[in-house]
């Protein structure tokens, strides 16, 4: 997937982390608004997000969102939260991080009438490509966009399910900008609050 999908045990945040909305649904604001008072649907869907202790591996708190999922309900009110704030923001691309941002990203692009752009991990996508290199606790890893699929001064989301400590986020907007996007903002289901530190512009 994108943006580490689990939090480490005592671990700490870093500089590139994004400004968040409480766990559960909200928007990584790199630029633009936030979304205001707390939303009713908000509880129902944190309440589908386990919590797994100790997966993948010793010392992993893993989010696991199946059972958000597997509840049409709350899934719907998931995507819709995003796409009520993003409808008639000329949106023209979400680009949805691997591989639980293709989850949620082309639902949003098909309801705001945008298109879907696949931020792929190394050797996924065939023909040419931009590549953003970006480093992990655990070493390093890479994006992937095909080149052709953002015209230059289109308006982006990117999507991803989790924001911990921003490094893929980060990654995403720098390589949708040398391709000449202009990102307007992060949009995260899960956003972890021991790393919600504000993004300086």
């Amino acid at each position: 997937m994108g943006e580490q999908e689990n939090n480490k045990i005592g671990g700490s945040g870093n500089d590139n982390a994004m400004a968040v909305d409480e766990a559960g649904a909200g928007a990584a604001a790199n630029k633009g608004k936030s979304l205001g008072a707390a939303d009713p649907r908000l509880q129902a869907i944190s309440d589908a997000i386990r919590v797994v202790p100790h997966f993948p591996k010793p010392g992993i708190m893993f989010n696991d969102i199946t059972e958000l999922l597997l509840r049409p309900g709350v899934f719907r009110d998931a995507v819709d939260m995003f796409v009520e704030r993003y409808r008639g923001m000329g949106i023209a691309a979400v680009a949805g991080i691997e591989a639980r941002g293709f989850i949620f990203g082309p639902a949003i692009a098909l309801a705001i009438g945008a298109k879907f752009i696949p931020l792929r991990k190394p050797k996924k996508l065939p023909g040419e490509v931009f590549s953003e290199s970006y480093v992990l606790e655990y070493g390093m890893d890479c994006l992937e966009m095909h080149v052709g699929a953002i015209e230059p001064g289109e308006r982006v989301v990117v999507v991803d399910d989790l924001v911990a400590t921003g490094g893929t986020l980060s990654a995403a907007i720098r390589l949708l900008e040398r391709a000449g996007a202009n990102v307007v903002e992060c949009a995260c289901l899960i956003g972890l609050p021991k790393f919600k530190l504000a993004k300086g512009n």
